[in-house]
């Protein structure tokens, strides 16, 4: 293994920010009081928590910070974006969702639909974008919930939040919509109180911009009705049960900061990064094409479906080289099961299962994406050299002929 990594899988997770980590540490040493206590130096614990809580919601344009809850993960926060509404209004049996949704979503709508609600999938084209008109002719007088990701955690692609949710609106204002935004948070303009001001609830997760672990949060508007499934005490306004991760609370409101220092110098920098890798996978292999190429795309993300290779050992390849990249989402790694986003997208079964997903950060360099050019073309010529489908000598797709069946 060479002794420099290179981290390319940014969108799986994010290493902690120096920054950040000095900002959490005294609250795993010295600060470790439980901020529910009543002497001094637990209220100060206190005060921590509402402070990182109104930086944060300030960073949202939420009208309050009791508009901000703080949870143990994205996940989390989608299970009680779709429950909590569920439970407030369980007359209403419809919800709206896309195909392409992380499992955190996807499979929380799939069990209500075992239980009796009426889930609508919608379907997405070949560079990943829903069909307006069909997510108009989806919304019904009786619809519940409409849940959409913000931005797609294997492709990138982003869906227009905004549009989405004032068409929703208009369709019927006690339609509730709420968006996973875990990767768009912080990269991506969210002002909950301008262009998503018809968005009432809004997931992330702290990990994902250079915030530890077990940290996220999730966004509810005043008036929501979504009741609480974390039943316990009474913190977070008695909405969320369960003494908080004070040091993860902590060090996501400084890695919130952090990320808007000299933010869109920085995204495009990060975008500049990615179309350079883009460029160069294109130009230097055949039969490699950019899976959500024509549609609006995160600044940071790369997936590439490589014809006629199998992506566990493009994978098992890059890692020998010291380059961490992955085949999509980190969540369903352990599946052999092709990604159900590529599936959705209609990518052919030659590509499907060789698709990697490329994913920057502030950390990532310039040289950094030199080396993975320099080495990643090679990798995938010695995967075709192995493959039937492959003609070597050509440097293209073998022609498969089928023998006719004999007639007598």
């Amino acid at each position: 293994m060479p002794d420099a990594l290179i981290y390319l899988d940014n969108n799986a997770t994010t290493p902690i920010a120096p920054e950040v980590r000095g900002a959490m540490t005294p609250y795993l040493s010295e600060l470790y009081f439980n901020p529910s206590s009543m002497y001094e130096p637990a209220t100060g614990v206190r005060r921590a928590i509402e402070s990182a809580r109104e930086s944060i919601a300030a960073f949202l344009n939420a009208s309050s910070a009791k508009e901000l809850l703080f949870t143990s993960c994205a996940t989390e926060s989608n299970n009680m974006a779709v429950f909590g509404p569920v439970r407030a209004l369980p007359q209403r049996k419809h919800i709206l969702t896309t195909a392409v949704e992380h499992p955190a979503t996807l499979e929380v709508c799939r069990e209500l639909q075992r239980t009796g609600y009426d889930v609508t999938f919608l379907s997405v084209d070949r560079n990943g974008n829903l069909d307006i008109g069909e997510y108009v002719r989806a919304l019904r007088s009786d619809t519940l919930l409409v849940t959409i990701m913000h931005a797609n955690n294997e492709t990138g692609v982003v869906f227009p939040i905004e549009r989405l949710a004032r068409i929703a609106k208009e369709t019927n204002p006690s339609i509730l919509f709420h968006t996973d935004a875990t990767q768009s948070f912080t990269k991506l303009p969210i002002r909950m109180q301008e262009n998503f001001r018809h968005v009432d609830m809004l997931s992330f997760s702290g990990h994902k911009f250079h915030a530890p672990k077990g940290i996220g949060g999730i966004y509810i508007r005043r008036g929501t009705p979504c009741r609480t499934f974390m039943i316990g005490g009474h913190q977070e306004n008695e909405r969320r049960g369960g003494t908080e991760n004070v040091a993860g609370i902590v060090a996501m409101g400084k890695a919130v900061e952090l990320s808007q220092i000299d933010h869109d110098r920085e995204m495009q920098r990060i975008a500049a990064l990615r179309d350079r890798l883009e460029r160069g996978i294109l130009e230097n292999i055949p039969c490699v094409e950019v899976n959500g190429a024509g549609a609006t795309r995160m600044p940071n993300t790369l997936n590439v479906a490589c014809h006629y290779v199998e992506g566990e050992g493009i994978l098992y390849q890059l890692s020998e080289s010291g380059i961490c990249a992955s085949s999509g989402s980190a969540c369903t790694s352990g599946s052999l099961e092709p990604s159900h986003v590529l599936k959705a997208m209609g990518i052919p079964f030659t590509a499907m299962h060789g698709s990697v997903r490329f994913s920057l950060s502030r950390y990532t360099t310039e040289q950094e994406i030199d080396k993975v050019l320099e080495v990643f073309p090679s990798i995938i010529d010695r995967l075709r050299r192995l493959s039937p489908y492959w003609d070597y000598v050509e440097n293209r797709p073998r022609e498969i002929t089928r023998s006719e069946p004999r007639t007598e």
